[in-house]
């Protein structure tokens, strides 16, 4: 194998990771408050994405629901990506730009938090649901990367990757989503100990 290339990939993801501490602290503070808020507000969160950022949604949901560290009450959210039946029913009546924006209007309300995730930021149907979300009054958070694309406009916080290269690029959004996991579950954990 090549240890120079193995090198290069590292030292990327460090650079990165580096780009992530210097600049991202208040707005992953400012995603997990809003979570916290919702779930202290008794909202839910719907998150999703494609591809591999469906694999982080559904991860993302996993570990709210479950537990990220520690023991503490089941907070409610859902990954939009997992349901079989609705992604192919929406996508064969309506159109696979619709496979997020329904379940937003069937289930989000004022005060939930719909989260979308996103290498390019133009996930067309990402960007309808979370138009859809800004309709139904629920807050919007953004996970993308490179310029943001068109999802920037549509968070209401925006957390964009620095890097333009999508390994790089979901690799932050992992490492931003447990840091909001900790963050959202330190709170929570917080509450129900009073």
């Amino acid at each position: 194998m090549n240890e120079q290339r193995v090198a290069a990939s590292l030292q990327d993801h460090l650079k990165v990771a580096q780009d992530l501490v210097a600049s991202f602290g208040k707005p992953i503070g400012d995603a997990a408050r809003r979570l916290v808020e919702c779930y202290r507000g008794g909202g839910k969160i719907l998150v999703m994405g494609n591809g591999g950022s469906a694999a982080d949604a559904q991860h993302f949901a996993a570990e709210l629901v479950g537990r990220y560290k520690r023991e503490r009450r089941a907070l409610p959210a859902i990954a939009l990506t997992t349901d079989t039946s609705i992604l192919t029913s929406v996508s064969n009546d309506y159109s696979y730009e619709d496979v997020f924006s329904r379940q937003v209007e069937a289930h989000a309300r004022p005060g939930d938090v719909v989260i979308g995730i996103s290498t390019s930021g133009n996930s067309p149907n990402v960007c309808r649901a979370l138009r859809a979300a800004k309709e139904k009054g629920a807050v919007t958070v953004v996970l993308g990367g490179g310029t943001g694309g068109k999802m920037k406009e549509l968070g209401d916080v925006v957390l964009i990757a620095p890097s333009s290269d999508t390994p790089r690029i979901q690799e932050a959004h992992i490492t931003m989503i447990h840091i909001i996991c900790d963050l959202v579950e330190e709170s929570i954990a917080g509450d129900d100990a009073r």
